[in-house]
């Protein structure tokens, strides 16, 4: 593999070699800048050893949006599920996973990753992680929900069957609706995952009080305590 091969993405190095990874992927028309200002904020020992990788989306016509050429991780034909993009989805997961295998080659464990993401890259960081064929950290999605979900009846990793999985989602988001996190929340429930679901009064963004218990959350699925 070769860095060409790689999306660009904003890394923050901990003061001692890293032991675990956070890849953590932008919502539509951010890039990665949008969440690395809040890993100060996140309350980590601050000793720990946790790279934070966060990579930009390519740029691409989005339907939903006229057309207009945005940073994506899969074009939004229409708001039904039947309209998503498949082939741009299956696309940024291969960059995820690629990501990952970067992270591997750099010493970290699959077991100390994890794939976490806001709105649209949640969704893909939820298509990754439970399908990748060896045990994760943990998925963190935020704001976001369940694509292909009839594919991954076939298609989940057993390896990642208990994957701990930490949802948040505003109850007054008007891009996300709320209800669509609570049906991804159903679904993963009730195929058997046990999810840390959070939510806040709040809009299509994240919060401090959110931001906190992401960051209990990675000090325990980190094993950073």
């Amino acid at each position: 593999m070769t860095l060409e091969t790689l999306l660009p993405s904003v890394e923050l190095e901990p003061a001692q070699p890293a032991t675990a990874s956070v890849i953590w992927l932008h919502g539509l028309g951010a890039d990665g800048n949008d969440f690395a200002p809040i890993v100060p904020e996140l309350g980590l020992p601050p000793d720990h050893t946790v790279r934070f990788v966060f990579p930009h989306a390519p740029s691409i016509p989005v339907t939903l949006n006229g057309g207009f050429v945005m940073p994506a991780w899969y074009d939004i034909k229409s708001l039904d599920v039947r309209g998503q993009d498949e082939v741009g989805i299956r696309r940024s997961d291969a960059q995820v996973r690629k990501l990952i295998a970067r992270e591997v080659e750099r010493g970290v464990a699959t077991e100390k990753i994890v794939v976490a993401g806001f709105s649209q890259g949640g969704a893909i960081a939820l298509f990754t992680g439970l399908r990748y064929s060896r045990p994760l950290a943990g998925i963190m999605a935020l704001s976001t929900y369940l694509v292909a979900p009839d594919a991954l009846e076939t298609e989940l990793a057993e390896a990642n069957r208990q994957v701990p999985i930490f949802q948040a989602h505003g109850t007054l988001d008007p891009m996300v609706p709320h209800h669509k996190g609570l049906e991804t929340r159903q679904w993963l429930t009730d195929k058997g995952w046990q999810i840390e679901a959070h939510d806040y009064p709040m809009a299509h963004q994240v919060c401090l009080e959110e931001i906190e218990a992401v960051g209990s959350w990675l000090v325990r699925v980190l094993g950073l305590a």
